[in-house]
């Protein structure tokens, strides 16, 4: 019998770089409206000053998500908030993966990436197997 594929829908948390990369977040809300795609974007990164409660408001927002991707662009390495949620994602046990979101630039990885995690190219063959684990 054909191994089948899991073809749930897996929920998304986004997190890029707001004063840098909503392009990109833009770019792949746009890919999720895709017909054949495997996950929702179920929530996002903050725009907010990172006081208060913040990080308690992400971790609510993680509770329900299946992946974290990170966008990453030119400024990402600057990008106080990504390293935060990437570090509250790994908390949470939360699965999650770099994207290289600009091909024609040098992009950076936030400043808490681990010295394994791969920053991916972004295709949507790769994007799907991302999705799904493969990394």
């Amino acid at each position: 019998m054909p191994e089948t594929k899991d073809m749930t829908k897996k929920r998304a948390y986004i997190s890029f770089d707001y004063d840098h990369d909503d392009d990109l977040r833009m770019l792949l809300a746009g890919q999720a409206l895709h017909s054949d795609t495997p996950f929702d974007i179920k929530d996002r990164s903050l725009k907010e000053p990172l006081t208060g409660d913040w990080k308690s408001k992400v971790r609510r927002r993680m509770d329900n998500i299946d992946v974290v991707i990170v966008i990453c662009g030119e400024y990402t390495d600057t990008a106080k908030g990504v390293a935060a949620e990437l570090t509250i994602a790994r908390e949470e046990k939360k699965p999650y993966f770099l994207l290289k979101g600009r091909s024609e630039k040098t992009c950076t990885r936030p400043s808490s990436a681990l010295p394994g995690d791969k920053m991916y190219k972004w295709t949507w063959d790769n994007l799907k197997a991302l999705i799904h684990g493969s990394r």
